[in-house]
């Protein structure tokens, strides 16, 4: 007798013809919603006497179901408020469910060109459509101001006009990119018109729009070392031969570049904080990179892809506003400070570029959507957005703040992790030999998505260690998540080779 609840979106399929109790029944089904992720983490079931009425079921079977998933850590029952899943799960896996059938030619790789092939061999970690511990570069979802963002989207609808409703300025619509203008100049201290900032979908179209019109296939690009995967791939698949420069205190070193490539045609940086490490880019460096870009005619990416996050600290001002040369592209998202669903960004180019990139705009996926781009901008001139980041900062100091008291609590003597003036995650460095690849990969199939350090780097000698995201995770779950990574470290230490007992025990 299938029959949906309204609050739980899943479709019951019980039987009482079969030898199987009916809430022993339920209770496999409600498991296995929760364990494939259709019911989430902190959600709350329906009431055992609204989940029987549309189920046609005595309340007893449902509570006797309810029971079994208390008793297994699945839910928590709270007389009063209802019963909600656990967000820190048992370390269990859903029973087998039968196979999809195998389609004729399924698991094949079709023919494809060169550009397809290196395409299909790039891989990037996206995070999760609900965010676990520790995903990183993902915004706090459970604070984003959505019925005021829907209020203004409903609005925005009711003042379209049937003008707008056709193609679209490709560099995007005009009021918002003077109002992001204006917002640069007042905080990054940059120097540019309504007309040098390029509405994108973020940052990946972004590299990819740049790297579509400045590169040739071959063309050294300076890298920094570590550095973004993301970033890494979009050179790679249009052809540029990667340059990794290490980085060190005071950030990219530019010396070091220059021995291993004295003549890029661009360089890549993140001046603000550096992705993932989170030094910050000297003053004295910032001038000796436009001085070299400016002599060997490089033109430079500066991504300020977090800067909006700074805890304490006078920031620097961003590369661009230095610039005297028209070299330097800046990069900016919403991802990050808003959704990234939303899927907006912008370029901030050089005068010269305007026109270029209008028309590569044009070609590739004629324009960003309109609407989002008029609600955000009425979400920018309300006040809103800028309240928005301050209660953002906020948040996440807090969480930066309950994340490393936790680390140092329960891992204090295996990882060591700073504070960060800036940003929303933080470099946890082993203490002993790990390899942070194996070590993020089993923590995965517990539940804690950790990114290795070590993936981030391209040159010969990679940094072991751990990257957490803290923006997205709610404080209650970043305790239940460190005491289970701690319990987790120290199992999988004392397993595996190279890592002695005594190296597993606290002090």
């Amino acid at each position: 007798m299938p029959s949906p609840s309204s609050t739980l979106l899943v479709a019951f399929q019980l039987d009482a013809t079969r030898k199987t109790p009916v809430y022993r029944q339920l209770y496999e089904q409600l498991r296995l919603a929760i364990m494939d992720g259709r019911t989430r983490p902190g959600s709350r079931l329906p009431a055992s006497r609204t989940l029987a009425a549309e189920l046609g079921l005595s309340r007893n079977t449902i509570v006797t179901a309810y029971n079994l998933l208390a008793d297994e850590g699945y839910i928590s029952l709270h007389v009063g408020a209802g019963a909600y899943v656990h967000d820190v799960l048992p370390d269990d896996t859903p029973p087998p469910t039968s196979p999809p059938p195998v389609m004729e030619g399924e698991g094949r790789l079709p023919p494809l060109s060169a550009r397809g092939r290196q395409l299909t061999a790039l891989s990037m970690d996206v995070g999760s459509a609900y965010p676990e511990p520790f995903v990183a570069d993902v915004p706090a979802f459970d604070v984003f101001p959505l019925d005021a963002w829907s209020r203004l989207m409903s609005q925005s609808w009711r003042h379209v006009q049937p003008t707008m409703l056709g193609y679209a300025d490709p560099s995007g619509y005009m009021p918002l990119r003077d109002a992001i203008a204006q917002n640069l100049h007042a905080a990054r201290f940059l120097k540019c018109t309504a007309q040098q900032v390029i509405m994108t979908s973020g940052s990946q179209q972004s590299l990819d729009l740049l790297a579509r019109i400045l590169l040739d296939p071959g063309d050294p690009v300076w890298i920094e070392d570590p550095g973004y995967i993301g970033t890494r791939n979009t050179f790679i698949a249009a052809g540029a031969r990667l340059v990794p420069v290490p980085v060190d205190a005071e950030g990219l070193v530019v010396a070091e570049g220059i021995k291993l490539e004295p003549a890029p045609r661009l360089i890549f940086i993140t001046p603000s904080r550096q992705y993932p490490l989170g030094m910050t880019l000297s003053m004295a460096r910032r001038a000796e990179i436009l001085d070299f870009a400016q002599s060997c005619g490089a033109w430079v990416i500066e991504d300020d892809y977090d800067s909006e996050f700074r805890y304490s600290g006078t920031p620097l001002p961003a590369l661009q506003s230095m610039d005297r040369s028209g070299r330097v592209f800046y990069l900016g998202t919403f991802s990050k400070s808003l959704l990234p669903s939303f899927r907006l960004g912008f370029v901030v180019t050089p005068v010269q570029f305007v026109a270029v990139l209008a028309n590569a705009k044009r070609v590739l996926d004629r324009h960003p959507p309109l609407l989002e781009q008029i609600t955000l901008l009425s979400f920018i001139q309300s006040g809103q957005f800028a309240a928005h980041i301050r209660r953002m900062r906020r948040i996440y100091k807090e969480r930066q703040s309950i994340l490393l008291n936790e680390a140092h609590q329960t891992l204090g003597h295996i990882i060591d992790m700073q504070p960060v003036e800036s940003g929303v995650h933080l470099i946890g460095r082993f203490l002993q030999d790990v390899d942070d690849c194996a070590f993020c990969a089993a923590a995965a199939k517990m539940g804690i998505m950790l990114r290795p350090l070590s993936l981030c780097y391209l040159g010969p000698d990679p940094q072991s260690g751990l990257i957490f995201g803290f923006a997205a995770i709610q404080p209650r779950r970043i305790v239940a998540a460190m005491k289970k990574l701690s319990l987790f470290t120290h199992n999988w230490l004392t397993t595996h080779p190279g890592h002695s007992d005594e190296a597993a025990q606290p002090d």
